[in-house]
């Protein structure tokens, strides 16, 4: 059980998170303006790994891994890089915050996910609250598509990829710390997405495709990696010091947080229409947070209250 002395750590650590991840859209729309969007996510999962690799010799982790371990970090991998990838995409051309906001139905997809996929007990009120957050996102979405194109779908992608990431996450923790969970996620990403990138150019398959950095693009490229690694590290020792149910609110603060630096960093401010989905998308998720916080008590209480089995007698 989590300490009350340790919450508070916690919950600054998801506070840092919610800082500094909107950080890494900065630096890939920078990034995006001068190299391919693949160049961009294969440059993140470089940095990351330059990164963890003498962070997880330093902290003595063990580099290998079990078989089911290996299976779960390559899955892990290959979801993070439809997330990253598809983000970049979208804020290459589309203002942070509204990208940001539609791939805040993220909680509503892991809601889906599990109630049709893999047979968890999900009560029609939440179901009815992710109804109620996808038609949030299509607040943001319609204006978006409108001006940019098919590219406002691609925050979907975001959003899809990255539930999926945050259940093999919880997975593949019963087999490995979250430190080298980070190094392994990232040399597996590589190996996965380099041949990709290697044939994306002769077949000119548009952003997916890799091209050196010049100049400054180095930079911003490097920092992608960067704020992933910090933000992802931050987020997963907040976890270890409070309960997700703690934390899982305090991450809309990341909203307004990406607003702020798409504002300064690029004079981009949402619309009132795209307030008004962000504000059906957070009002949604809180709810089911709430929803599932009750449920949790609930099942708790029926398991308190349950007979305990009687105890064998003792032989004579």
């Amino acid at each position: 059980m989590t300490h009350p002395d340790r919450i508070f750590p916690g919950i600054a650590l998801m506070l840092g998170f919610c800082i500094i991840a909107p950080l890494i859209d900065v630096a890939s729309k920078l990034a995006a303006q001068g190299v391919p969007v693949g160049t961009v996510t294969l440059g993140r999962y470089v940095a990351q790994m330059l990164l963890m690799l003498p962070i997880v010799a330093l902290l003595g982790h063990p580099f290998g891994m079990t078989r089911r371990a290996a299976v779960l970090t390559f899955a892990r991998a290959a979801v993070s890089i439809v997330a990253t990838y598809s983000f970049v995409a979208a804020v290459q051309v589309m203002p942070i915050a509204d990208a940001l906001a539609i791939a805040f139905v993220e909680p509503f997809v892991i809601l889906f996910i599990g109630r049709f996929f893999l047979g968890e007990e999900v009560g029609p009120r939440r179901l009815g609250a992710s109804v109620v957050g996808f038609i949030g996102a299509l607040f943001v979405i319609q204006p978006s598509f409108i001006t940019f194109g098919a590219v406002a779908l691609f925050p979907l992608g975001t959003a899809v990829g990255f539930a999926l990431y945050i259940l093999l996450t919880r997975a593949l923790s019963r087999h490995m710390h979250p430190v080298p969970m980070q190094l392994h996620t990232a040399w597996a990403a590589i190996v996965l997405l380099a041949p990709v990138l290697a044939l994306g150019g002769p077949l000119e398959i548009g952003q997916l495709r890799f091209e050196l950095p010049e100049g400054i693009f180095w930079l911003w490229c490097f920092c992608v990696g960067l704020a992933s690694t910090v933000s992802h590290m931050s987020m997963s020792f907040a976890l270890k010091f409070a309960p997700s149910s703690t934390l899982a609110p305090l991450h809309y603060f990341e909203m307004l947080t990406a607003t702020l630096f798409g504002y300064l960093v690029f004079g981009d401010f949402p619309n009132a229409l795209t307030w008004v989905g962000v504000a059906i998308i957070t009002g949604s998720g809180l709810y089911i947070i709430h929803r599932e916080r009750v449920t949790a008590r609930a099942q708790r209480a029926r398991r308190s209250d349950a007979p305990s089995a009687p105890k064998p007698a003792s032989a004579p």
